[in-house]
């Protein structure tokens, strides 16, 4: 700490990298240096350049994963009184531990999400987000820690191509993953859906949330759902899929997933004790199936941007509906798809015509808004080939049903 002290006034632009690997050296050498950490962590910033960034990023992964197990969750901060603090000098200092990593991690999403750092860099950070994600508390997946980087990279004014390209192709393999992307994605579309995306008075996501009004950005959003959405595999144990992996080293139990007794669970029960509770396959893919409707559902009741729509709506019969809990539930959405009329009901009806034939689905005006797209101009239309392909199975069936 003496080292920290008779540098106090010395201006975070003025260290060197050396200076800057001896502050890491010093604080996982003993808790006398423990104030090198908050220095450490004002350089993981996108405004630092990423060899300091990655200087701190090292000594700091190494320092926060030794210790990680012994912080103290968020909602244990909410029941402790100042009686108790007074008392434990220890757990006072575990509660600042655990607002420096919360930091820590805060710092490691602005980067990752910024337009301004390097690629490789955010290949670095995006490896370091998602170790913290595995490796919380009891080894369970840290679900909160990757919430919050979603819903960065879907705010986010930047376009993250490269990021989200890595995140799918590292990341999207793994049963929890895919599972805690679920339920983000369904929370963020609830949300746009409800009020859009508006300026956030808390910028823990990132310091440009006040340009999130913007329609742009707001389509931008969108389209950076759905491209999370259709890049995360099917899980379908209908192909033969018998073994599954998982990030975290706990996998998904039973009591995580309901969301009951969580916290008891922490408490109460090692980890060995946890695994006995760990989901089959036919129970994971259940829940999973369950999640993606949800997800999907919020997500087409979004206002799509038209370019999005029609990639929808021409992927929807084969990339959603085998896959749905209840494909019924698209009906709605179909429906008032193809009664806009035109392309979008052209698109529509290959989805529209599975609910009616395999699904029971019952629309009465379907056959009569169906012969009305039959003009000259659909002979010229993109989707002409599917439109036709479509109408000759229905002529077929009903001769069939006819003899």
């Amino acid at each position: 700490m003496a080292s920290v002290l008779a540098k106090k006034q010395k201006k975070k632009s003025n260290y060197n990298l050396k200076e800057l690997k001896t502050l890491g050296n010093q604080l996982l050498s003993s808790r006398t240096h423990i104030n090198n950490l908050p220095l450490l962590i004002t350089f993981i910033s996108p405004s630092s350049s990423p060899q300091f960034v990655l200087e701190s990023l090292l000594s700091l992964q190494s320092f926060f994963i030794t210790v990680l197990s012994d912080l103290p969750s968020s909602n244990s901060q909410i029941n402790i009184d100042e009686n108790e603090l007074s008392k434990d000098p220890e757990l006072v200092y575990k509660l600042w531990l655990k607002a420096k990593f919360d930091d820590f991690v805060k710092s490691l999403i602005d980067v990752a999400v910024s337009s301004q750092a390097d690629e490789t860099l955010n290949e670095i950070v995006l490896d370091a987000i998602m170790d913290f994600v595995k490796l919380g508390k009891d080894g369970r997946f840290q679900s909160s820690i990757y919430q919050r980087f979603l819903h960065a990279i879907v705010y986010s004014p930047s376009g993250l191509d490269s990021l989200l390209n890595s995140l799918v192709s590292k990341f999207f393999m793994y049963i929890d993953v895919r599972y805690f992307t679920y339920i983000t994605v369904e929370k963020l579309a609830r949300s746009l859906d409800s009020r859009g995306i508006e300026d956030k008075n808390n910028k823990s996501a990132h310091e440009d949330s006040e340009d999130l009004s913007r329609p742009s950005n707001l389509e931008l959003a969108i389209h950076k759902i759905h491209y999370i959405l259709s890049q995360i595999p099917p899980f379908d144990i209908k192909g033969g899929q018998s073994e599954y992996e998982m990030w975290s080293q706990l996998g998904l139990s039973s009591k995580e997933i309901d969301g009951k007794g969580l916290k008891e669970v922490n408490q109460k029960k090692g980890p060995k004790k946890c695994n006995s509770d760990v989901l089959s396959t036919s129970q994971i893919a259940k829940k999973i199936k369950l999640k993606f409707t949800k997800a999907w559902l919020s997500f087409l009741r979004l206002h799509l941007p038209l370019d999005l729509y029609k990639e929808v709506l021409v992927n929807l019969h084969q990339a959603v509906i085998p896959y749905l809990s209840n494909p019924i539930m698209l009906c709605d959405f179909l429906t008032r798809s193809y009664d806009i009329g035109g392309v979008i009901s052209v698109m529509a009806l290959s989805s529209l015509y599975i609910l009616m034939t395999q699904h029971g689905l019952e629309y009465p005006n379907f056959y009569e808004k169906l012969y009305a797209l039959l003009v000259p101009s659909i002979f010229m239309a993109k989707h002409r080939a599917k439109f036709f392909e479509v109408m000759f199975d229905i002529i077929f069936n009903i001769i069939v049903e006819v003899i």
